[in-house]
């Protein structure tokens, strides 16, 4: 998902559950409605975490990628 646009990073790696969906949970907090934040992580966790947290809170999971342990999400702040 390289041609979409990121207003704001987050580096997760090595954090475990429930840290990067707390993180993800303030930083979506810090970009206007519309905006994007990626968020990368090693928890394996995260690929079931972020998408229930972005149901709940109302935001949208644009695009998933996984590679090395590593997974990237694409977050758009949509509430």
């Amino acid at each position: 998902m390289s041609n979409t646009k990121v207003d704001l990073e987050l580096d997760l790696k090595g954090l475990a559950c429930p840290m990067p969906v707390v993180k993800v949970s303030k930083g979506i907090k810090e970009i206007e409605v519309g905006q994007v934040l990626k968020a990368v992580t090693t928890d394996k966790g995260s690929l079931t975490d972020f998408p229930a947290w972005a149901e709940t809170s109302g935001n949208e999971i644009l695009d998933t990628q996984e590679g090395d342990g590593v997974f990237e999400f694409y977050i758009k702040r949509t509430g």
